[in-house]
């Protein structure tokens, strides 16, 4: 397979191209552990043959549920060699909301890490695995009898040919779906997008070439593999460019900063508290990050001396803000790293090519310039629909093709975003998209609660933190810490409400809905 990585309309070919492109640079690397780009064909053809000879086909789903890894990366390749869709999956999720994604993708194996953070994660899913679930793997150290580790999958290919593996990997087209990433929507049900491998490649080279990422550049990647940031923008940009991917599994700012400094870091993207982190560090004035280059940021409100303190105290060249959604493959806008700090802070920067922006009134009507309205987009990257969802893709695809985001926003008269509200009530926990809907119906099964409706307020640290606003059931007491408590225990730690607040009632509008704007005013 000879394809420059320029011009590879899926990922099998991009792995390939970068083999003999990039052959002398590192594409991976972690504490002992280096593969290079010549060595990384083989590396995840070996699993793939793993993933034929147990009967994965072109178009089924394989779920991987495991932090930031090596073997994060080698297996999701190997699942697109294979023909596979991967479907990643929140490792802030408990046994039972991975379970229903499982089941929701339709998955016949999982990839799972075997323990992080003191946690089980295979006894944790072992309660609740779907029926349809045919295998679970295990990644890193930790397997107990009966558990197959990665190595012991990787061993049953050895029936499967190199040459088959190759075929397979081959007869994948730019059009073939790549991964199904699960996001919420105000119905509070997960909803599978799904993207192809041409679309997901068209777009992110604009990344590399907006940001000027370069063969050679060390991109330690924080955002979660999970999470298109991490995993599109994150490890896939890599292989775009011919950078080496160094996986962080913990947001762990003492971990972090000393990464940068020991191992010459390049790239670093994050939210805005990742360098916030930074800067507050007692060893930032006397500790070597001369080598940061580039830093990309978004997910919340932003200071634009923020924006200058990146450039000025940690010494990046690029700095720049971006904005995207799952339906859209994670990139839709992003701006001129030349601007001016203020439009880098208050603004999403422009379309990148091959994509419209429209704002919209609740009729559809385009709205002027500085008038706020429904973002839609438009373009090669927008989703191809919700997995077995046909009506919610309806409702979120117009028939001529425009995606309606539920986020508001307008464009300044240079044609950059600002984006001012959400139609959908989200709000963004350090990064991580928190749909109230989802966290509601969460908290509705605990025993002592009546009325719930969850909205996001500020917070210095994270950007917004959940605040749930509660009716008791009559003869029931609940504190806010027991609740608080009960939560963590049921649900991913970022959607777990920082703040309880007790009503005797909630507040309802005209159309006896609760109304948020008063509940917002209230918690203040």
């Amino acid at each position: 397979m000879n394809v420059d990585s320029k011009i590879a309309c899926t990922i099998p070919e991009l792995m390939f191209a970068g083999a003999s492109q990039y052959a002398e640079y590192t594409a991976l690397e972690a504490p002992g552990v280096s593969i290079s780009y010549a060595e990384l064909p083989d590396r995840v053809l070996d699993i793939a043959r793993g993933l034929m000879a147990n009967g994965v086909q072109t178009g089924d789903r394989v779920s991987i549920w495991a932090p930031n890894s090596i073997e994060w990366v080698l297996v999701a390749l190997a699942v697109h060699c294979a023909g596979g869709l991967v479907v990643p999956i929140n490792t802030r999720m408990k046994g039972n909301e991975a379970a229903d994604i499982l089941e929701r993708s339709g998955s016949r194996i999982a990839f799972v890490v075997g323990e992080f953070l003191d946690v089980d994660y295979p006894a944790m899913l072992e309660a609740c695995r779907p029926s349809g679930l045919e295998q679970v793997i295990v990644l890193g150290d930790k397997t107990d009898d009966g558990q197959l580790s990665l190595a012991e999958f990787i061993a049953t290919g050895a029936q499967v040919s190199l040459v088959q593996a190759r075929e397979r990997a081959a007869s994948i087209k730019a059009d073939d779906l790549s991964d199904l990433l699960f996001t919420s929507g105000t119905t509070g049900k997960p909803k599978g997008v799904m993207s192809g491998h041409g679309q997901t490649l068209q777009a992110f080279r604009e990344f590399v070439r907006i940001l000027g990422i370069e063969a050679g550049d060390r991109y330690l990647v924080v955002n979660p593999f999970f999470h298109s940031f991490g995993y599109k923008a994150g490890w896939l940009t890599c292989m775009i460019a011919g950078a080496t991917i160094l996986p962080q599994a913990v947001f762990d700012a003492e971990v972090i900063f000393r990464r940068v400094e020991e191992e010459r870091v390049t790239v670093l993207p994050g939210p805005p508290t990742l360098y916030l982190s930074m800067l507050a560090h007692p060893r930032l004035a006397e500790a070597d990050l001369s080598s940061l280059r580039v830093a990309v940021t978004g997910a919340s409100a932003i200071p634009p001396v923020l924006i200058e303190r990146l450039r000025n105290e940690l010494g990046f060249d690029v700095v720049t803000t971006a904005y995207g959604l799952t339906e859209c493959g994670g990139l839709a806008t992003i701006c001129n790293p030349n601007s001016p700090a203020a439009t880098i802070a208050s603004t999403s920067g422009r379309p990148i090519p091959g994509t419209e922006l429209r704002i919209a009134d609740l009729q559809g009507n385009e709205m002027p310039s500085g008038e706020p309205g429904e973002i839609c987009l438009r373009g090669f990257h927008v989703m191809q629909g919700y997995f077995n969802d046909p009506d919610a893709t309806a409702e979120t695809i117009t028939a001529d093709g425009w995606l309606r985001t539920g986020d508001v926003g307008y464009v300044d008269v240079e044609g950059n975003l600002t984006i001012t509200d959400r139609l959908k009530d989200m709000f963004i926990v350090g990064g991580f998209n928190c749909y109230p809907a989802e966290i509601e119906a969460g908290l509705f099964e605990h025993p002592a609660i009546a009325q719930v409706a969850v909205i996001g307020i500020p917070d210095e640290r994270m950007g917004e933190v959940g605040c749930a606003c509660v009716v008791l059931r009559q003869g029931f007491e609940l504190t806010e810490q027991q609740l608080i408590d009960w939560s963590r225990s049921q649900m991913a730690n970022y959607k777990v409400p920082r703040r309880v607040v007790f009503f005797a009632d909630l507040p309802k509008n005209a159309s006896n809905k609760v109304d948020k704007l008063e509940l917002r005013r209230s918690v203040a």
